[in-house]
């Protein structure tokens, strides 16, 4: 469930200079920037905003590279001032804000500002260990980009502090289900372990501190009014206590085709099986991968990155018949539509 799990270690290096975005979004209405926050603290977040244009700005395509599709943007647009609702990305493992882009586009081109980070320690751009095995930094960091886009009306317009949702991929399912309030417990993520449940999650616990009782604070941030999770992994060391009084709107995905012991049914399907089924919806996708819910690929991907890196295509591989555009449209129609309904109830 995590970004770079079926990629070797040796290999990421490599892998990593391929890391795009995706959509072919052309909408000619949204803005880009990043910017840098808590560059004085001891761990500074690059963040990327995605938001309705008002004029200017430099017209490019957004994230593109040799593997990846990018979307249409323009560069430093004058933002429309709004007040618009905030959405906050989590992305995977190894993985860096340019693996939602394709989602951030379409939200924006609705009327969201869109906001993503880069988590130190896990994010292509810095893999640092210490930093990776602090994963209650994660929801952390995304209260701080929350913090940083309500405080500053010029980046991206005013925000509707009351209209605030969060999604992630992968590891960025597991932080966005904290930050809705879910409780980690190292202990019984531990027994769950000894059982022989998802080996690969389990494979990561010392490597992301999961036995490091730091992970089992209180890490809701009150202000998030809905989440979406694709394709979560460490979902079983959270409490069926906590995720059963968990009341934020949830949308839940899960990738039908196992890409190898991370069945979607123990981690996806986990927090399913647990969440109120009055506020928690779960659709589990049988002919999409892992990485499915990542970027489009361009033609010859899978062969470009293969020369590079041997089983390392996969990230540009899915489960079935329909493409990934295909897939990110019903994936991208559904979170719209969650999202509406959900950011409009008044909390």
């Amino acid at each position: 469930m995590f970004q770079t799990l079926s990629l070797s270690r040796t290999a990421f290096a490599a892998f990593t200079l391929f890391v795009g975005a995706s959509s072919h979004a052309t909408a000619a209405d949204i803005g880009f920037r990043d910017f840098e926050t808590g560059a004085d603290t001891a761990r500074p977040l690059h963040v990327s905003l995605w938001y309705p244009a008002r004029s200017g700005g430099t017209p490019g395509i957004v994230g593109d590279n040799r593997v990846f599709h990018g979307i249409a943007a323009r560069t430093g647009a004058e933002p429309e001032m709004g007040p618009h609702p905030l959405v906050v990305l989590s992305h995977g493992y190894g993985g860096s804000w340019r693996n939602l882009n394709w989602l951030a586009g379409e939200l924006a081109a609705q009327g969201y500002v869109v906001a993503a980070p880069d988590h130190p320690g896990t994010t292509t751009f810095n893999r640092d260990p210490a930093s990776a095995a602090r994963i209650w930094e994660r929801p952390k960091d995304l209260s701080r980009v929350i913090d940083a886009v309500l405080a500053d009306p010029a980046l991206a317009g005013r925000v509707n502090g009351e209209k605030i949702a969060a999604i992630g991929h992968s590891l960025g399912g597991w932080t966005v289900t904290a930050a809705a309030g879910a409780r980690f417990d190292t202990r019984r993520f531990a027994e769950d372990c000894a059982k022989g449940h998802s080996p690969r999650a389990c494979g990561l616990l010392q490597e992301l501190g999961l036995d490091n009782t730091s992970v089992e604070a209180d890490l809701k941030d009150p202000r998030i009014g809905a989440f979406v999770s694709f394709d979560l992994g460490l979902a079983r060391g959270f409490t069926p206590e906590s995720l059963s009084q968990l009341s934020v709107p949830a949308l839940i995905f899960g990738a039908g085709v196992d890409i190898g012991d991370l069945p979607a049914r123990l981690e996806s399907g986990y927090l399913a099986e647990h969440l109120p089924a009055s506020t928690a919806r779960y659709n589990e996708i049988a002919d999409a991968a892992h990485f499915s819910f990542m970027q489009l690929c361009k033609p010859g991907a899978v062969e470009l990155i293969e020369e590079e890196t041997p089983g390392d295509g996969i990230v540009c591989k899915d489960g079935g018949e329909r493409s990934r555009e295909d897939l990110h449209a019903v994936v991208s129609a559904e979170v719209i539509d969650f999202l509406g309904k959900a950011l409009a109830t008044p909390r």
